[in-house]
């Protein structure tokens, strides 16, 4: 992609309305616009990043075995009043009515709609265990958005539902969508960590936040420093096997680790001084086991092997895509803008044509360009004719991985430059093996 050709509208300020690092630095690198109060517009940038990060969650929930479909964003009001729900919600629900006086709302979550699909199709166990997904946009309310897509009014999530018989089978699903949740924030370039989380009046220990640890985070976390070494369930696991998905649940959950919610001061002083860990944490997901909350009162039940109806127990599981964005940002990143881990940067490589115009930079830039997209990187190609300053500075600010820098110099020597965003790190390659440096060529 030339960027002569690109919509990329950087800013140069510090936009007033931000008050934190992602937020600044998504407006700052054209990845979003404010349309009113928590609700954003994403221009290129910003989609391409969302869309990466979409596909790993997609890829992560088919291995684990859901399914996904697509629910509408506005639903019927029956459906929350059948539930009871309705009225109980709150004043986050966006309540509506179309032409016909029909009570309808804009979705802030889908369990009452998932849960009416289940029981208009699903009879008998034997069609069980079943989880359904889908990737949507939602919209709560926010008394005070803020933060960007941080705490944002309209937002996209991936809700999963699990549908199963009996508790055992609903734990073996959560622990199923638990090992999913390691491997998606994992090939995001993130260390998350599984912390126990308020289950309400449902009890039980099936609820855990999984947050990241970033000096912005929005709450205080402890944890024992034993999770940073934990192995991640590589892309061989077998979501078959519920032993073997439930023994590595239980090493993800063994040490201590709670949000300031649920820190026990007891159990905290239990851990070892040298393996404490205290700092600021950022939720990027949540899953959460419910039992019969939705299916009881809904009806979705199922013919047992025992002949009788069995209200299924059920379970949601929450990932924002739109919020992790924000959060990757806010744990990666310098003064000098983004520094996006190379499975969710929106380019592989920012081409740099140091002299647009000379013959030999348009040249070996179009060839460069060529031999990379060959080899299956995604690359934006400055070819605009700003000052070498204002390049660096912006391939900086929007934190694409590697920059290949092209000079009439580095040309007469057959030579380019190459820079890591990551570690700052440069080298001087030669023009012929670009395509062996990114995994292209012999």
């Amino acid at each position: 992609m030339r960027l002569s050709q690109y919509f990329l509208p950087i800013l140069k300020e510090n936009p007033r309305e931000a008050e934190i690092v992602s937020h600044r630095l998504m407006l700052r690198a054209g990845m979003i616009r404010q349309q009113a109060a928590g609700s954003f517009s994403w221009l290129p940038l910003g989609k391409r990043v969302l869309d990466k990060i979409c596909n790993i969650i997609r890829e992560e929930q088919n291995r684990a075995g859901a399914l996904e479909i697509l629910m509408p964003t506005i639903q019927s009001a029956d459906l929350w009043i059948e539930s009871g729900r309705y009225n109980d919600y709150g004043a986050e629900m966006l309540r509506i009515e179309d032409r016909h006086e029909r009570a309808m709302l804009f979705g802030p979550t889908n369990e009452e709609m998932v849960t009416d699909i289940f029981r208009a199709y699903v009879k008998s166990y034997k069609d069980l265990p079943l989880n359904l997904y889908h990737i949507q946009w939602k919209f709560r309310d926010e008394v005070r958005p803020r933060f960007g897509v941080m705490r944002s009014r309209e937002f996209l999530m991936k809700d999963a539902y699990s549908f199963d018989l009996d508790y055992e089978g609903a734990r073996a699903a959560y622990n199923r969508m638990f090992v999913a949740y390691l491997r998606t924030f994992t090939r995001m370039g993130l260390q998350a960590i599984p912390m126990r989380a308020d289950t309400g009046p449902i009890g039980g220990d099936l609820s855990h936040e999984f947050i990241i640890l970033a000096d912005t985070g929005e709450s205080q976390v402890f944890c024992h420093s034993d999770f940073l070494a934990l192995p991640i369930p590589d892309a061989a696991t077998d979501f078959g096997d519920d032993d073997a998905i439930a023994g590595i649940v239980k090493r993800w959950t063994t040490p201590y680790a709670a949000t300031d919610e649920m820190h026990d001061e007891a159990a905290w002083q239990d851990v070892p001084d040298a393996k404490r860990l205290s700092a600021r944490g950022i939720e990027v997901g949540h899953i959460f086991h419910f039992g019969d909350k939705y299916s009881k009162p809904l009806g979705a039940s199922v013919t047992g092997p025992d002949g009788k109806e069995h209200d299924v127990s059920m379970g949601s599981y929450g990932i924002g895509p739109s919020r992790l964005i924000a959060a990757i940002i806010e744990a990666s990143h310098d003064e000098n803008g983004i520094v996006w881990p190379e499975s969710v940067a929106p380019f592989d490589v920012a081409l740099i044509n140091m002299k647009p115009g000379d013959a030999d930079c348009d040249r070996v830039c179009a060839e460069i360009e060529t031999v990379l997209t060959a080899s299956g990187k995604d690359v934006l190609h400055d070819d605009t004719d700003q000052r070498a300053g204002a390049k660096f500075a912006t391939a900086d600010l929007i934190g694409l991985p590697w920059q290949v820098v092209v000079g009439p110099r580095g040309i007469a020597a057959g030579e380019v430059e190459l820079k890591n965003r990551k570690s700052g790190a440069r080298e001087t390659i030669a023009i012929a093996d670009i395509a062996k440096r990114f995994g292209g060529g012999a």
